[in-house]
């Protein structure tokens, strides 16, 4: 059994940027694809990032490439999801997600694993 959990969220001003961790534990960290989602209220919950077990390999979503960057390290059992140039529609509560997958999917039904969640909240 695998446990997630996030931290790293708060408030920050439009442009400003945020480090968001996920540290796992009672599992094998080091095999699973680690994603991260989020659900803005009112919205469905929509992908973000994932990253494979060894880092080689990412996805980003369109709307967040070139802002956000997905990052592990193995050896702390994390995963990071470096935010910047954040916008007021990147506003939402942000889910860290893990499963033995065989490569970086988008799909949420895919992760078995999922933390809390954290909450960040962009102002202008």
């Amino acid at each position: 059994q695998v446990q997630l959990v996030e931290s790293g969220g708060g408030l920050v001003q439009a442009g400003g940027s945020l480090r968001l961790s996920c540290a796992a534990s009672g599992g094998s960290f080091s095999m699973y694809t680690m994603g991260w989602f989020r659900q803005a209220p009112g919205k469905e919950r929509e992908f973000v990032a994932a990253i494979n077990w060894s880092g080689g390999a990412t996805n980003i979503a369109a709307d967040v490439k070139g802002r956000f960057t997905i990052s592990r390290d193995n050896a702390k059992n994390t995963v990071y999801l470096q935010m910047d140039s954040l916008k007021l529609e990147d506003t939402a509560v942000y889910y860290c997600a893990a499963d033995r997958l065989g490569s970086v999917y988008a799909q949420g039904a895919l992760y078995l694993y999922w933390g809390q969640g954290t909450q960040v909240t962009v102002s202008s």
